[in-house]
């Protein structure tokens, strides 16, 4: 039994840069599909993403991962088995928590499986739990194993030969892990390709059966119609019998012929308008990027003029406050030449009063 899919969302895929460790990198030019899946033959549940023919995420969940929310529409997790740290961004703020709860399920899954994966091995390996104790038996008995084909050597070359064994099944199991993981990344490539190669060419089928069928459906609908006018033309010239009746219903008959013919011309422009939108999308797609960086070149100026702003402003209170320490230092000084002045007036009324007497 295959790996199932049981939960998919779609975002902008993003990888830390291994150099700086501080920038993202794109690691798709649009939104792609990232599911996770549960591997019931392993009982391992991972990440999974492709972007054209190549899995660009590919991460096993375990216990000690954690997804984190760094801003309204942005998560990461870091895989310490592929050495990067993954990052995704959507589209709404919902379909973010969607996969944190998701996530965060999974991660408990995968502890719950850990646990009973270690249950069974312990269960299923005796030879772990009894190798300690016989060792220690053997520690405090040990003039016994100095005895030819003694009971005691016979119980330590079992509890070797048991650990020899186990050692060995434990590096066997390994490579056959590591081995099955790489072929089943390609696997999961190759079949994630198909799918999607699958998934368009049954939309475009669908599209292109609904749209005959429309057609169809108009087509016996406009032969009814000439057939229902073509008998009311042989009416008219069997009842009236002359042609000049007959002639004025072949004339009304060929309009409304001419009139199927235009709408039929119609239909055929709307259905090349159709097939170039599938060109406009790409189109949009690249001006939609271009609009994004354009987006973040305006985000990045406006911080520039926000820092401007703010050093503006600095200098404006320092300004501010300069101004007003020279007006209190203005204020000072009209006070000391007012103080001067009465001294001054006081003189000359003194001198005065020398100069009367």
């Amino acid at each position: 039994m295959g790996e199932q899919p049981i939960f998919s969302s779609r975002a902008h895929v993003f990888q830390i840069d291994p150099a700086t460790k501080r920038n993202w990198l794109p690691a798709s030019k649009h939104a792609v599909t990232v599911s996770f899946f549960y591997d019931a033959s392993r009982n391992v549940y991972r990440i999974i993403s492709v972007g054209g023919t190549k899995a660009i995420i590919n991460s096993t969940i375990t216990p000690n991962m954690t997804f984190t929310k760094t801003s309204q529409k942005f998560g990461q997790w870091a895989d310490s088995r592929a050495n990067t740290v993954y990052g995704l961004g959507f589209s709404t703020e919902q379909q973010l928590q969607q996969f944190a709860d998701q996530f965060k399920e999974v991660k408990e899954a995968a502890r719950l499986a850990r646990e009973k994966s270690q249950e069974r091995f312990e269960l299923a390996n005796p030879a772990l739990n009894i190798a300690a104790p016989q060792e220690f038996s053997e520690e405090r008995h040990s003039p016994p194993l100095l005895t030819v084909n003694g009971p005691g050597e016979e119980k330590l070359f079992r509890s070797k030969s048991a650990e020899v064994e186990l050692t060995v099944e434990k590096e066997r199991v390994k490579k056959m892990l590591s081995e099955g993981s790489m072929c089943e990344i390609n696997l999961e490539s190759e079949l994630f390709t198909l799918q999607d190669s699958n998934a368009k060419l049954v939309a475009a089928l669908q599209e292109a059966n609904s749209s005959v069928e429309h057609w169809k459906k108009q087509l016996a609908e406009y032969q009814e119609e000439t057939d229902r006018l073509r008998d009311q033309v042989a009416e008219l010239e069997a009842q009236l019998g002359h042609p000049a009746a007959g002639q004025t219903s072949r004339e009304e008959l060929k309009r409304a012929l001419e009139e199927l013919e235009a709408l039929l011309k119609a239909k055929d422009q709307e259905i090349q308008n159709l097939q170039s939108k599938k060109t406009d999308v790409g189109e949009l797609e690249k001006e939609r990027e271009e609009a994004m960086q354009r987006l973040q070149d305006l985000e990045r100026r406006n911080a520039e003029l926000e820092e401007r702003v703010q050093s503006a402003e600095k200098t404006l209170a320092s300004s501010r406050q300069e101004q007003v320490q020279a007006e209190v230092e203005v204020g000072r000084i009209i006070e000391v030449l007012d103080i001067k002045i009465c001294d001054l007036n006081d003189l000359r009324q003194s001198l005065a009063k020398l100069i009367d007497k």
